[in-house]
């Protein structure tokens, strides 16, 4: 089978991307995540197939999407609410065809790498001017690896920079196989401590960073990424998801010592934001709030890295 025909599942393109690596970019969203965490800005992203969103403040009521379900799954709970029955919508997206009122919506889409690829080559020219190029990102991109190394593939032929947006939770051979492909990692590193990135992932942090020290050892290029997320909201002590990570100062710094050895191009830090609430209520996921950090409390932070010789930096 060549490249272009390898198939995938993705729930977004976005084009004009500044924040995924260096230049003007296109960021392509692959669906499916073996994480869970807690804070996610991307939940739509957490299963492999295709979902309908709801937005019932958008909905006008006018029953389409009721008459056109094969399934049946839209119902009027006891209160006479329009709801979604999550355990018979298949996510054939029949419903959101028929919704000119943009209440529902499809996310997820099956596409080979040649016509998604069709689409990136289009804005090679805005990559070019600005040192940019295609990142794949996620949910998790490498729990797809033939449809990824698919797509690097056809980017490295076309001259197209690639970054390789992961949490690093995949077997090592997964990174060597695309390791000739991929100009830059873009890598995150949630927790220093086993325990704690099993309580805000839902998994253990050891073969993330054992693929992350054998990445440096390698020579790979790597940005490691941290996100900073303050305490959820109406938790007590330092029990809370939150607070288990970016609240913690040493947890902060025991992340640092990780990385102060390796060969690593910078460290971001990800301000944690509101955006992924309100997908989570579309879905019908149970819903956390955390705090907005303060600006100032993530520099101070980014600040101890840099005086550890850590080349660190926070955008606002």
């Amino acid at each position: 089978m060549s490249p272009r025909e390898v198939r995938g599942t993705i729930f977004n393109v976005q084009p004009f991307s500044v924040y995924d690596g260096p230049g003007i970019r296109t960021t392509v969203f692959f669906k499916g995540c073996n994480l869970r965490c807690v804070w996610c800005h991307n939940p739509e992203s957490y299963t492999y197939e295709p979902q309908i969103q709801f937005q019932p403040e958008k909905c006008i009521g006018c029953g389409a999407c009721f008459a056109v379900c094969p399934r049946k799954a839209h119902v009027l709970d006891e209160g006479g609410v329009h709801r979604i029955d999550r355990r018979n919508c298949t996510g054939c997206g029949a419903c959101a065809g028929e919704c000119f009122a943009g209440a529902l919506a499809l996310t997820g889409r099956n596409v080979t790498a040649g016509e998604l690829f069709s689409m990136l080559e289009q804005d090679r020219d805005y990559f070019a001017r600005s040192g940019g190029g295609v990142t794949f990102s996620g949910g998790e991109c490498m729990t797809q690896p033939e449809f990824l190394k698919a797509l690097l593939t056809l980017c490295r032929e076309a001259g197209i920079h690639t970054a390789v947006d992961t949490a690093g939770c995949v077997p090592s051979e997964r990174f060597e196989e695309i390791l000739p492909l991929a100009d830059l990692f873009l890598y995150d590193v949630k927790a220093a401590r086993s325990e704690t990135h099993r309580c805000l992932t839902g998994v253990g942090n050891e073969q993330i960073l054992d693929n992350l020290r054998m990445l440096s050892d390698r020579g790979a290029r790597i940005i490691v990424r941290i996100p900073y997320v303050p305490g959820e909201e109406g938790a007590q002590g330092a029990q809370s998801a939150g607070n288990a990570l970016a609240g913690n100062v040493h947890e902060m710094l025991e992340i640092a010592e990780i990385l102060k050895p390796l060969r690593l191009e910078a460290v971001e830090f990800l301000a944690y934001h509101r955006l992924g609430e309100g997908k989570r209520a579309s879905l019908d996921m149970e819903l956390k709030k955390f705090g907005v950090p303060a600006p100032d409390a993530v520099e101070e932070v980014c600040m101890k890295f840099c005086e550890m010789g850590i080349p660190a930096r926070y955008s606002r």
